[in-house]
């Protein structure tokens, strides 16, 4: 009798599977200092492991999330891939605290040193003096790493999903809309505030993800939506409560996951190619270019210097107060706003 729907069967499973030969999982995971990888079943699991710092982007994160990705792209068993974050959110953007107050003083922390390259924080430092002469290609040699680790979700050949609870904030929004899928709590945060001053989205995907106007209606004021909003908005394809969130992510994942593997590539690049064709690539480049511009401006360098004397927190305090009135955890209300 032959096999029930043979189609689903594991990748590695029957003599005619071309990855019958992979080794069996048990594997020791990989440690990274940004977050976490295991595998379950068919999925690929990465969690941001910095709860105490917000899961703040350093100059690990896109290193390391571009090597999980790949490790659960080259793994037979993993049919699809969920980014979440630990703690009270799922990342509040860029160690801004770090670089902001102290970027005269070496800019942002974490990883290898990597003396005199683009990654040196002393070249950094030496290119963001406000008396001195700005090289923007050195800024978007930078940047441009960070936002080429965080498109491995999008370029990867199997499908992503971000699990988005608490906030998903400026450079953390980077990192979620490359992802296939978003589903997000209700009640959770999201948006570029930073484009009020000192930031660009660098992704450059936030038209393609929601069409001209409403992109610009949340980066020309740098306001947020609320998961539901998101929802509503085509940001997100799910916003259960908070208490639903990880029946309703798991929900999907395991239906995506159940699907075979090469049918999951071939609908991701066939929809990819769509997508790409939109100029994502385009867009990212010169949103990569603008966001080092921002930090170079008048404007710029007065939130950097008033952050150095004041600490980052109250700057932001200070960005996001009057006119926005929207500093912490409550949301533009958006909605009402557009009557």
């Amino acid at each position: 009798m032959a096999d029930e729907a043979p189609w689903r069967r594991a990748a590695t499973e029957g003599v005619d599977s071309p990855y019958r030969a992979a080794p069996s999982p048990g594997d020791a995971p990989p440690t990274y200092r940004t977050l976490t990888y295991e595998v379950d079943g068919r999925v690929a699991r990465l969690t941001f492991d910095r709860p105490e710092q917000g899961n703040s982007i350093t100059p690990d994160t896109p290193i390391e999330l571009a090597d999980a990705v790949e490790r659960a792209d080259l793994d037979p068993r993993v049919h699809v891939i969920v980014l979440s974050g630990r703690g009270k959110g799922f990342c509040g953007g860029y160690d801004l605290a770090a670089s902001a107050e102290h970027l005269m003083d070496g800019g942002m922390t974490g990883g290898a040193p990597r003396s005199g390259t683009v990654l040196d924080p002393t070249v950094q430092m030496l290119n963001h003096d406000p008396a001195g002469t700005w090289d923007p290609m050195v800024d978007y040699a930078m940047m441009s790493r960070f936002t080429k680790g965080f498109a491995s979700l999008l370029h990867a050949d199997k499908p992503t999903v971000a699990r988005i609870h608490g906030f998903c904030v400026a450079g953390g929004t980077d990192i979620a809309l490359h992802c296939d899928q978003i589903v997000i709590a209700a009640d959770a945060k999201i948006g570029y505030p930073p484009t009020r001053v000192w930031g660009v989205p660098s992704a450059g995907l936030w038209a393609h993800r929601l069409g001209d106007q409403r992109a610009k209606r949340l980066l020309l004021t740098g306001d947020t939506l609320t998961g539901r909003e998101a929802a509503a908005w085509g940001l997100a394809i799910e916003a259960p409560e908070p208490e639903d969130l990880d029946e309703r992510t798991e929900r999907l994942v395991q239906r995506i996951a159940a699907m075979p593997l090469n049918q999951l590539m071939m609908v991701k690049l066939a929809l990819n190619s769509a997508l790409l064709a939109q100029g994502v690539q385009n867009s990212q480049l010169i949103s990569t270019v603008f966001d080092g511009i921002s930090r170079h401006t008048r404007e710029g360098h007065a939130f950097q210097q008033r952050a150095a004397q004041a600490g980052f927190r109250q700057a932001v305090r200070e960005r996001d107060g009057a006119p926005y009135d929207d500093h912490g955890p409550a949301t533009s209300n958006v909605t009402n706003s557009e009557g």
